[in-house]
């Protein structure tokens, strides 16, 4: 069971990860991407404190303060860098095609790392969930800008970077439970933007904020940070990276739903193929086969 919350934890997060591109594409008209981390991290840390000050779990050891500081730079600095940077070159689509390789360098560092072992089956599982959002992304993808490569590379490195994170990570969690590790670490990614924004002067805009730019603000930081990476961090201390990891090919499909819901965009075939596609790729890679359950008893 605990195997199975872990998957449907971090199912959870990717679709709260998807929702919040929303936030970020209203955001971005108003303030910078530089700006709109700060925000997101900083908001999240401050609602994060509160539950991991009272939970009775101990905090990281200082022995463990460099590390979880290295994941929060690498994943709440790192990452957003690189995510926000890769668009501007690239489309939407191809940069969610690019993110969705994240199940698959998972699980070739893992295997690397010695972390978790390589298997056919999810092998095969993490190919066809990547098939299912290249089926849900078939009409963005035709067209590419001048250069797109460019975005496209950024953006595997943005998931490498979170690649690096889900593995490494999974012995700090372990050890102080995922609100005190997330809380770090996203206080440690938070310190380094709202810094960087300073000295930009990215928070400038912020006088003539409206309700809707600090309610977009407020609900990046609530659901796209806090409770999006609180899920993550306990995905990961249940179940493996690549387990987790593959849960990411749901961010563009919930980005695509919301877009349908809210935005009146078409609901195509295709994403409809794609979203089955996923999670029977999903479904594949993160279940074992009916015989190893037959003949598990046997082998004790």
């Amino acid at each position: 069971m605990g195997e199975i919350w872990g998957v449907l934890a971090a199912v959870a997060s990717s679709a709260l990860g998807g929702t919040s591109i929303g936030a970020t594409r209203f955001l971005v008209g108003a303030i910078d991407p530089l700006a709109i981390g700060a925000f997101r991290f900083g908001i999240g840390v401050l609602l994060l404190l509160p539950p991991a000050l009272l939970q009775r779990r101990s905090w990281p050891t200082r022995h463990d303060w460099l590390g979880v500081a290295g994941l929060g730079l690498l994943f709440f600095a790192a990452f957003p860098v690189l995510f926000n940077a890769s668009l501007i070159f690239t489309t939407a689509a191809r940069g969610a095609l690019a993110l969705s390789t994240l199940p698959l360098l998972t699980m070739l560092v893992g295997a690397a790392l010695g972390a978790e072992a390589l298997t056919a089956r999810k092998t095969a599982g993490v190919l066809i969930t990547i098939l299912g959002v290249s089926m849900a992304l078939l009409s963005g993808l035709a067209t590419a800008p001048p250069g797109a490569w460019r975005g496209d590379l950024l953006m595997v490195a943005a998931a490498l970077c979170m690649a690096l994170y889900s593995i490494w990570s999974t012995p700090y969690i372990r050890r102080s439970g995922p609100i005190p590790f997330t809380t770090l670490a996203m206080a440690a990614g938070s310190v380094v933007l709202i810094t960087a924004s300073l000295l930009r002067g990215s928070f400038a805009p912020v006088a003539d904020f409206g309700a809707p730019q600090w309610f977009g603000a407020i609900y990046l930081g609530a659901f796209g940070a806090a409770l999006t990476f609180y899920l993550w961090a306990l995905a990961l201390e249940r179940t493996t990276p690549t387990r987790v990891a593959i849960s990411v090919t749901v961010n563009p499909i919930a980005a695509s739903l919301v877009g349908a819901a809210l935005l009146g965009e078409p609901l195509s075939w295709n994403l409809v193929a794609g979203i089955v596609t996923v999670f029977v790729g999903i479904w594949i890679a993160t279940t074992q086969p009916p015989l190893a359950h037959a003949v598990a008893p046997d082998m004790r």
